[in-house]
C-alpha cells in the first residue's frame, strides 16, 4: 500500500472516529451538557486569552458572570483581574477545566491553540465561542466539525460581522435573484503582511508562560517578531492576512450563495523576505465552486495585500465583496452595499426576511447557551468556511494548483497534502 493511501485511510478513520493524531489516544467519552439557564440567571464562563481580540471577546460576554480568566501573560491577565475580581485567574488553559461550574468557554488564543482548546471543550460537553478562523489546519476544521456534531451544544465562531444586518440585507439581495444568476465573486483585503527581515531572538519576559503559548506548534526561541499579534504571519501559529480576514469577507459569499466545499483551489502571492515560515505580503486564490440547488458554479477570487480586480479602482473601496450576476453588480463591504445594475435592467426592491440578530455576536451564543438554540455561526458552518479558506494556503505553501475531495479530506496533489495537517509537538493531542 503506498504511503498516499495509507494517510487517506488514517484520515478517514480518525475523522469517523472524531479523532485526531498527535501523541496517540482515543477520545474520552462525551459529558452530558447542561439544562437550560433561566433569562435572569447568568452564565459562568471561562475567557481564555484576554487580551486583543481576546479583550473585544471578553467586552462581549461580560454581561455574564466571568469565572475563569486564562492567560500565558501574566500582565495582560492581571489587567483583567481588575475588572473581574471575582475570576480565578489560571495560565494554562487546561486548568479552565477544573472549574465544575462552568457553562461556556471563550476561546480567543493564537491560532495554533484553537483546536486544542476546542476540543477539550467539546468533549466535555461545553458550549464554546472561538476567534476566526475556526483552526489552524484544515485537517483540525474537519475534525472539529465531527466532535460539534457529537457534542450537540451551542458554538459559535468570532466572525462577527455575520451578526451585522449589511450582511443579512445582501444576503437577502443576492438570495432574491435581484442581480441575476451569480458566477463570478471577487473578495479583496487591502491590508498586508508584516515584513520580519530580521529576527531577533532572547530569553521569554519573566511574566510571559513561553512553552505553554507555543502549545502544540513547532519550538521556536522566543521572539517578539512571531509573539503578540505578530504570531498571525508566521505558518507556525497564523495564516497571514487571508486566515486573519477570510473568515470575515469570504462568509459573505458563502452564506448568500450556500457555498459548501470547493472542488479546486489555485494560489499564488508574494513574499515580503526569504524564508520558509512567513506568510506571503500579496496573495491571490482562486476557487472553483460546483453547482448546488439550482444554482450555478461559482468562480470566487481573493485578493489582499493591495492586489485586486481589475477595474475594482472605480468603486473606491479599499476592502470589498463584489458579486457578478447576469442582471448586475452588487459590492458590499461590512457595513455597506451598493447595487450596479446592467442596461435595461432595475432592481427590484427586496423585503428584509432574514432577522436582525438580537444583541451581536456574542449575545446570540450566550442565548442559545440558556435556551439550549442555535447560533448562525455555529461550527458545522464555520468548519466549513474555514476549510475553504484555508486551503488557499495549502495551495500557496504547496506552489501548485489541486482538485479537492472534501469527502475523502484530500488533494490532487501529493505536495498539497503535506500542508492540510502537522504533527503536534510531544505532549500535545487535539
Amino acid at each position: 500500500m503506498n504511503s498516499a493511501l495509507r494517510r487517506r485511510e488514517f484520515l478517514q478513520a480518525a475523522i469517523a472516529a472524531g479523532t485526531a493524531v498527535a501523541s496517540g489516544g482515543m477520545q474520552p467519552g462525551f459529558l452530558q451538557a447542561k439544562e437550560p439557564r433561566s433569562a435572569n440567571e447568568k452564565l459562568n464562563l471561562a475567557v481564555i486569552g484576554v487580551a486583543g481580540r481576546g479583550g473585544a471577546n471578553l467586552s462581549g460576554v461580560s454581561h455574564e458572570n466571568i469565572a475563569v480568566l486564562c492567560d500565558i501573560d501574566d500582565q495582560r491577565l492581571e489587567a483583567a483581574a481588575k475588572k473581574h475580581p471575582g475570576a480565578k485567574c489560571v495560565t494554562d488553559f487546561r486548568e479552565v477545566f477544573d472549574a465544575s461550574n462552568l457553562d461556556g468557554i471563550v476561546c480567543s488564543t493564537p491560532d495554533h491553540m484553537h483546536a486544542v482548546v476546542v476540543s477539550a471543550a467539546l468533549k466535555r460537553g461545553l458550549p464554546i465561542y472561538c476567534e476566526k478562523p475556526l483552526t489552524h489546519s484544515v485537517y483540525e476544521a474537519r475534525v472539529l466539525r465531527q466532535l460539534n456534531a457529537q457534542a450537540h451544544v451551542p458554538t459559535q465562531m468570532g466572525n462577527q460581522i455575520h451578526a451585522g444586518a449589511n450582511y443579512r440585507r445582501v444576503v437577502e439581495i443576492i438570495r432574491s435573484g435581484a442581480i441575476g444568476a451569480v458566477e463570478q465573486v471577487h473578495v479583496w483585503q487591502g491590508g498586508g503582511v508584516r515584513s520580519f527581515p530580521n529576527v531577533m531572538t532572547s530569553a521569554p519576559p519573566p511574566h510571559i508562560h513561553y512553552d505553554q503559548w507555543i502549545g502544540p506548534a513547532p519550538f521556536r526561541p522566543y521572539s517578539e517578531a512571531h509573539f503578540h499579534y505578530n504570531w498571525r504571519y508566521w505558518w507556525d501559529f497564523g495564516g497571514g492576512q487571508l486566515a486573519d480576514f477570510g473568515c470575515h469577507f469570504m462568509d459573505l459569499p458563502f452564506w448568500a450563495l450556500e457555498l459548501g466545499a470547493p472542488t479546486s483551489v489555485f494560489a499564488k502571492g508574494i513574499k515580503g523576505h526569504d524564508g520558509d515560515n512567513d506568510c506571503p505580503m500579496k496573495m491571490q486564490v482562486d476557487y472553483k465552486f460546483p453547482a448546488r440547488g439550482g444554482m450555478l458554479p461559482v468562480h470566487l477570487t481573493w485578493y489582499h495585500g493591495g492586489l485586486m480586480p481589475e477595474g475594482a479602482d472605480v468603486y473606491k473601496m479599499g476592502s470589498a465583496v463584489l458579486f457578478e450576476g447576469t442582471h448586475g453588480r452588487l459590492i458590499a463591504d461590512y457595513g455597506t452595499h451598493k447595487l450596479f445594475m446592467l442596461e435595461g435592467k432595475s432592481a427590484v426592491p427586496v423585503k428584509p426576511w432574514i432577522s436582525d440578530s438580537v444583541g451581536g455576536h456574542h449575545h446570540e451564543w450566550t442565548q442559545a447557551i440558556r435556551t439550549h438554540g442555535t447560533t448562525s455561526s455555529h461550527f458545522e458552518y464555520a468548519g466549513n468556511l474555514t476549510e475553504a479558506v484555508l486551503l488557499g494556503n495549502v495551495s500557496y505553501r504547496a506552489g501548485t494548483a489541486f482538485d479537492w475531495d472534501a469527502k475523502a479530506l484530500t488533494t490532487s496533489s501529493a505536495e498539497a497534502n503535506k500542508f492540510l495537517k502537522r504533527d503536534y509537538r510531544e505532549g500535545w493531542t487535539l
